[in-house]
């Protein structure tokens, strides 16, 4: 084990040991890291009891899935966080609730590119690549703009 991994498990021993929902919160966020983001998706993490990690699947297909894999996702979630990881899994067969919605900054209407940026794209010869260009240009200027 690392020195830097040593740290980190000591630093979240420290901020996330103290209550249990905090550990849970922890591992609830540690979760799409250690069994990867299409598991994540169709599974919920339910509760923590002890040392048990109560995981909401859709089918006993998924369970069976997940029971094979749980020694190798115990043992990621042990190697990011150590003895606040859980030590088993079980799992509950239930539909999982659909993730929520990330909501989505209304569109703004891009800036123009400046007048000099206009005049210096003038001497691209190529009519397609000048508007690519300008066109380049105009979302990084937008995006440099944004708050």
């Amino acid at each position: 084990m690392s020195l830097e991994q040593a740290s980190a498990r000591k630093l979240a021993n420290r901020l996330f040991g103290s209550t249990p929902a905090a550990r849970l919160a922890l591992i609830r966020a540690l979760w799409p890291a250690a069994v990867g983001a299409d598991v994540a998706r169709r599974t919920e993490i339910v509760a923590l009891e002890g040392r048990v990690l109560r995981v909401r699947v859709p089918d006993a297909r998924w369970r069976k899935v997940l029971h094979r894999m749980q020694r190798e996702i115990v043992s990621r979630m042990w190697s990011s966080i150590g003895d606040l990881a859980p030590s088993q899994l079980s799992f509950v067969e239930e539909p999982v609730a659909e993730p929520p919605a990330v909501p989505q900054a209304p569109p703004r209407d891009p800036v123009p590119p400046s007048a000099s940026l206009v005049a210096s794209a003038a001497a691209i010869t190529d009519p397609e690549l000048r508007a690519r260009f300008l066109s380049t240009a105009a979302r990084y200027l937008d995006r440099a703009a944004q708050p």
